[in-house]
């Protein structure tokens, strides 16, 4: 029954009629590599045309950001904790990969209490966690700095790299540099915001968007909903991830990240500035603050000649456009960010079209 459910859907999907060329983005990185991976993508109908978002928080995470986490290391001796993903993103002149292997003290953690645990087991060293990612994981680092200051773990602090959402998605809006028609929603990332986070993407901006879960599923009745929403030009949010995300999304995270981190200005690759995108540690949790408690000045920031990684979290242009993509630039030597996450566009595309 499952199997003729999704030859239902596939067909429905396949056989839409759209007379005009309609353009919808997915916001989240792991929807760029499951559209492709489900299959789903390949089943698109005429003039349907998806668009990679800024859903990558490595990718987003600027040059700036590694330059002054290597400094703070080179300087202070201190041991940088990081998730897996961030060692092979490039800096301005190097990557946290090389860097350890020319003596730098890289932990990779799998959750920031790792990190923590690795200040408590080594009172006489500093450790800076890389604090990147976005809503889905600022509960857990919140929840880390609040354990290490009431046990008194001074020796760990965080370096904040972490990002909002939808502050990006406005900004992609009020740029009005892709004509988007709607938007396929981050399932994860709304659990924590709940479906309240995104209304202001239809109420402001007038565009339809369905948040999605992550099987074909998931993915076949999100993109036939907001398909059919676009067709009828009509506006509104669905919910099509009901078992994971509600309309006040998860109150007792949103709770702790409150607590914890207040928002403020950030600047993402590609992007430039976004307001109210970032978040800093407040004034009860500055202490904590590795930026604040090993000021470095890094050196000038260089970007990789004729990486169009910004552009494509833009949605302006595709990985295939990339001059680079597949040559100079591959996931064993890759130029920009997109091509090393596992949620990377280029990532993706190099993954499943080459």
């Amino acid at each position: 029954m499952k199997n003729e459910l999704l030859k239902e859907f596939a067909e429905k999907l396949r056989h839409i009629e759209l007379e005009e060329p309609v353009n919808i983005m997915e916001v989240c990185g792991t929807h760029t590599v499951q559209f492709f991976h489900t299959g789903v993508k390949d089943i698109f109908p005429g003039n349907l045309n998806l668009i990679d978002g800024p859903g990558c928080p490595v990718c987003v995470t600027t040059n700036d950001y590694l330059d002054r986490a290597i400094e703070i290391a080179k300087k202070h001796d201190v041991i940088l904790s990081t998730f897996g993903d961030m060692m092979r993103v490039p800096s301005s002149y190097s990557s946290l990969q090389k860097e350890k292997a020319g003596g730098l003290d890289v932990a990779i953690v799998y959750s920031p209490l790792d990190a923590l645990e690795i200040a408590a087991k080594n009172p006489g060293r500093e450790v800076v966690f890389l604090s990147v990612g976005f809503e889905t994981t600022v509960p857990t680092e919140a929840v880390c700095v609040k354990k290490a200051k009431e046990e008194n773990i001074k020796n760990f602090s965080i370096l904040p790299g972490n990002k909002l959402t939808p502050p990006a998605v406005a900004a992609l809006l009020e740029s009005g540099e892709v004509n988007l028609d709607g938007f396929i929603l981050p399932g994860h990332v709304s659990a924590i915001t709940g479906v309240k986070g995104w209304r202001f993407v239809a109420e402001k901006y007038k565009k339809p968007c369905v948040i999605a879960g992550f099987n074909s599923k998931d993915l076949l009745l999100s993109t036939i909903a907001l398909v059919n929403l676009i067709k009828k030009g009509k506006t509104g949010i669905i919910n099509e991830y009901k078992e994971v995300v509600k309309e006040e999304g998860n109150i007792k995270a949103q709770g702790v990240m409150a607590e914890v981190f207040a928002p403020a200005d950030a600047e993402w690759r590609g992007i430039g500035v976004i307001p109210g995108s970032g978040l800093l540690l407040r004034e009860d949790y500055a202490g904590f603050d590795a930026g604040k408690k090993f000021p470095v000045t890094p050196p000038p920031v260089k970007e990789a000649i004729g990486c169009r990684c910004g552009e494509i979290l833009r949605g302006l242009i595709s990985p295939l456009e990339c001059p680079l993509f597949g040559k100079e630039c591959t996931p064993a030597s890759p130029v920009g960010a997109c091509m090393v996450s596992t949620e990377g566009s280029c990532a993706a595309y190099y993954k499943y079209t080459i």
